[in-house]
């Protein structure tokens, strides 16, 4: 009996981890560009706007502070001391002297160190007092009188020669009507045309993009027009530099396509042949069947029937075996972790009426490791009993085979056996579909191994024929890539012979 097979509930994968992504709608390569060129644009027209605002502000505030600055030094100058005190003796009237006008307001201020007004404006702020007192240079800074804004030129002026420590504060300020007005008319003489120039400037890329991509829409009417059976490929010389990439792999991909579909022609025209030889010995069988009148020899007629049916079936379902096998495992078959220390046992359970009709010791031997594996569990198990079944089938009565796993820095599945062997010449050539070694004497389809290759591909996994152990025999090997082996945990070894 076969000792008792560990159970393992599979992990399941991450909700939604084989589910096709959807992806949103396409992007238009078009739109894209000029998506690109004109969100610089309008980004950068904002800034564009501050920064022609803070230019034209520096550009009328020029010859308004010369101006100021030159009130400033006029006033200077009438600055006198008589009697000890500090007098400003005006030619004429401020207002005059300073340009006065309807626009803006004009004030004036002279007063000593201590902030107390000699002559003029008492709103005009008084200096900080951290300010230096010695200078020349006329100063200009921003304040507010009376809730309005203004700009200032002041300076310290030593009214009496012989007191070098006697400073007064000369101060002239205006408000900002006129800079203003200077500033947005700048400021509208250099927008004004920005405003024809921007949507000129989308028309003309919208243009030049339009006659970019021209080839692209070429290169579309070019594949559009060909017939569906027209896999040629497309001359990456005809189509632009940027392009060319991606016509090459757009080539390739066709390449690999006609391959597939000359392959599957290939396969078919083969399942074809395969499937036409036993059913016409099978109608053969019928006919002569139908004619016999000697109760034995329709039994006998019959028997080769059934076995004819039998024949036919099983080469139908490797064919859909392989078919399976040849599908997209991804979109079609679920991946989970598979123990296959259990589908082994399962498989050999299967087979044990096969081998014991044989007299055949079928045995199943399991390492120190319980192994499993990343992928799909119905296809892992028709290839284990593929190579199971080829082994039993091939081997002569009385005689022994064994499935067996182990881990050898990876998953190792093998089935040995102490048949007749496959010269070494037919090792590679009997995973080709419908290649059987001549002389062996078994029926079989040749697509046993075929199917076991490709569902092992699929599992990214390799398959090898050896002699086995003295030379005499077969030794099929399976090994699993070690990214599919999960933990193992410690069992203990065992070997069960079925029969």
């Amino acid at each position: 009996m076969l000792p008792l097979r560990r159970k393992s509930r599979p992990e399941r994968a991450p909700r939604g981890a084989n589910a096709p992504r959807k992806s949103g709608p396409p992007n238009s390569l078009f739109g894209e560009i000029l998506d690109w060129m004109l969100a610089p644009l309008l980004f950068l027209w904002p800034i564009s706007i501050i920064v022609t605002h803070n230019v034209a502000d520096s550009i009328a505030n020029q010859p308004y502070d010369l101006a100021l600055a030159d009130g400033v030094r006029a006033l200077a100058r009438l600055v006198e001391v008589e009697d000890g005190q500090v007098v400003v003796r005006f030619p004429a009237p401020p207002r005059a002297l300073f340009r006065a006008d309807q626009d803006d307001v004009v004030y004036y201020q002279v007063a000593d160190v201590n902030g107390v007004t000699v002559s003029g404006d008492a709103e005009i702020p008084p200096m900080p007092t951290s300010s230096a007192v010695d200078g020349e240079e006329v100063q200009l800074r921003d304040a507010m009188i009376q809730g309005e804004e203004v700009r200032i030129a002041w300076r310290f002026v030593r009214p009496d020669p012989a007191q070098a420590d006697r400073f007064v504060l000369v101060q002239v300020a205006e408000t900002r009507n006129k800079r203003t007005d200077l500033a947005s008319r700048v400021v509208t003489g250099v927008l004004l045309p920005q405003f024809a120039i921007i949507p000129l400037a989308v028309v003309l890329v919208w243009v030049g993009l339009s006659r970019g991509i021209a080839p692209l829409n070429r290169l579309q009417s070019l594949i559009r027009r060909r017939r569906p059976t027209d896999l040629s490929p497309v001359e990456p010389s005809s189509v632009p530099e940027e392009v060319r990439p991606l016509i090459i792999a757009y080539n390739d991909m066709m390449a690999r396509l006609e391959e597939n579909l000359q392959a599957q022609q290939r396969f078919i025209a083969d399942a074809a042949h395969q499937m036409r030889t036993p059913l016409t010995g099978l109608k053969m069988q019928t006919d002569l069947a139908m004619h016999e009148t000697d109760p034995d020899q329709l039994r006998q007629s019959l028997t080769r029937i059934a076995e004819s049916t039998d024949r036919a079936a099983h080469l139908i379902n490797q064919l859909l075996s392989l078919a399976r096998a040849e599908a997209s495992f991804e979109k079609l078959y679920a991946v989970e972790t598979v123990d296959l220390d259990a589908i082994v046992r399962e498989v050999a359970l299967e087979l044990y009426p096969r081998a014991q009709a044989k007299r055949i010791d079928l045995g199943v031997e399991a390492g120190d490791t319980a192994l499993r594996v990343e992928g799909n569990p119905v296809l892992l198990r028709e290839m284990l009993k593929n190579l199971v079944d080829n082994a039993i089938k091939y081997t002569p009565r009385g005689g022994s085979v064994t499935a067996r796993t182990r881990y050898a820095g990876s998953p190792v599945f093998e089935v040995e056996d102490n048949g007749p062997g496959i010269p070494e010449a037919d090792r590679e050539r009997v995973f080709e579909r419908f290649y059987r070694v001549l002389g062996s004497g078994v029926d079989g389809s040749g697509l046993g191994l075929p199917i076991v290759r490709e569902i092992a591909e699929l599992h990214r996994g390799t398959v090898t024929l050896d002699a086995g152990p003295g030379g005499r025999g077969t030794l099929a090997r399976v090994v699993f890539p070690r990214s599919h082996l999960q933990p193992p945990r410690q069992v203990q070894g065992d070997h069960d012979a079925l029969g």
